[in-house]
């Protein structure tokens, strides 16, 4: 197998690793002021993941902000999830999303806002933001 071929097989490895970012590893924790009243944001400096066109290293913040409905999001656990996108390959604008329907089955806030900010490459900086509002009930 050649080099070029090799480098082939390593990036079709990268692109399948999405489908193994896990949700279940968030911890939703009760939360007993349920007013809709506050916003809670937490912002993750370090984030990384690959891109699934080149393999190289894509670094960034991302930011979450919700309002809580009876759930808030353990820490520890949102930094073990943030993780997994270290060795994954996987475009900003199919990260964002996928962070936000993530959180959101598991906290069903009031309404959610992810925000990635990524470190500028080849001269090209990118903001990827997502939202979230919860419909009305019938």
């Amino acid at each position: 197998m050649s080099h070029q071929e090799d480098i082939q097989a390593d990036l079709e490895t990268i692109r399948r690793h999405p489908d193994s970012i896990r949700s279940d590893v968030l911890e939703a924790l009760p939360y007993r002021t349920a007013s809709g009243g506050i916003w809670v944001e937490i912002t993750h400096t370090e984030f990384t993941s690959l891109c699934p066109k080149t393999g190289l290293p894509d670094f960034g913040t991302v930011t979450v902000r919700y309002r809580p409905d009876r759930h808030i999001v353990e820490l520890k656990s949102l930094k073990y999830y943030f993780l997994q996108f270290r060795n994954t390959g996987i475009f900003y604008e199919h990260a964002v999303p996928l962070i936000e329907g993530h959180l959101v089955s598991v906290l069903d806030p009031f309404e959610m806002e992810i925000e990635a900010d990524f470190s500028t490459r080849g001269g090209l900086h990118s903001r990827v933001t997502s939202r979230y509002v919860r419909p009305p009930a019938e």
